[in-house]
C-alpha cells in the first residue's frame, strides 16, 4: 500500500471517529472518554488502536476540535466531563444519514424527475456556493445555472437544505413527470430509455 493511500485511509478512519463521537454525544452523554466501556472498545476497533494513551490523546483531539467547530459541548456533572452535540451536530448527523440513505436507491424508478429551482440574491453568494455544492454532493445534475435535477425522492434532503441554508422561500422543490430530452440525464442516473 503507498503512501496516499495510507494517508486516504487514515482520513477515513478520522472522519469515522468524529461521527462516532458525535453519535454517542447525540445518543445521550458520555463522558470524555472512558466512561463507557462499550463505546471505548467500539472506536478502539474503528482505529485499530492498541495503545490507550495515544487513543486517549486522539479521542480528546477529535472532541476538541468538534467543540470548535460548534458540534458538541461540554459539561460538567458529578465531577466528571460530559460531551454533548449541539443542534449544528444534530443537523450534520441528520445530513450525514440522509447522505446514506440518499444513495440506496430504489429497485424501481418511478418515471418522475425531480427538480430544484433556487434564486437566491447576489448578496448571499456564499450561501448560494454552499448549496451548489451541497446539491452536486447528494448527486444531483446541474440543468441550468440555479436548476437542479435528481431521479428519486429527495424531499427530505431538500427540507434539510432550506432549513441548513435558510433560503426557504429562495427554493422551489418540483416533481416533473415529462421532461424533453432526458436521454442524457438517463443514462448519466442509469435509467431505463423513454418509452
Amino acid at each position: 500500500m503507498g503512501v496516499i493511500e495510507k494517508k486516504s485511509r487514515k482520513m477515513r478512519k478520522l472522519r469515522t471517529f468524529q461521527k462516532a463521537l458525535l453519535i454517542a454525544a447525540v445518543g445521550g452523554v458520555m463522558v470524555a472518554i472512558g466512561a463507557v466501556p462499550d463505546f471505548n472498545k467500539i472506536l478502539k476497533h474503528l482505529l485499530n488502536r492498541k495503545n490507550d494513551a495515544r487513543f486517549r490523546y486522539q479521542a480528546n483531539t477529535v472532541m476538541r476540535r468538534l467543540a470548535a467547530q460548534g458540534l458538541i459541548t461540554f459539561e460538567e456533572r458529578g465531577g466528571k466531563r460530559y460531551a454533548r452535540a449541539t443542534e449544528a451536530g444534530e443537523r450534520m448527523l441528520e445530513f450525514e444519514s440522509l447522505r446514506k440513505r440518499s444513495a440506496q436507491k430504489p429497485k424501481r424508478w418511478d418515471d418522475r424527475w425531480r427538480v430544484v429551482l433556487f434564486d437566491i440574491p447576489e448578496r448571499r453568494r456564499r450561501v448560494r456556493d454552499l448549496l451548489r455544492t451541497f446539491m452536486r454532493e447528494f448527486g444531483f445534475v446541474r440543468l441550468q445555472d440555479s436548476a437542479w435535477i435528481y431521479p428519486y425522492d429527495c424531499e427530505d434532503i431538500i427540507a434539510l437544505a432550506k432549513a441548513n441554508f435558510h433560503i426557504g422561500a429562495d427554493a422551489l422543490y418540483m416533481i416533473v413527470e415529462q421532461l424533453e430530452r432526458d436521454k442524457h440525464l438517463r443514462e448519466h442516473f442509469g435509467l431505463p430509455p423513454a418509452s
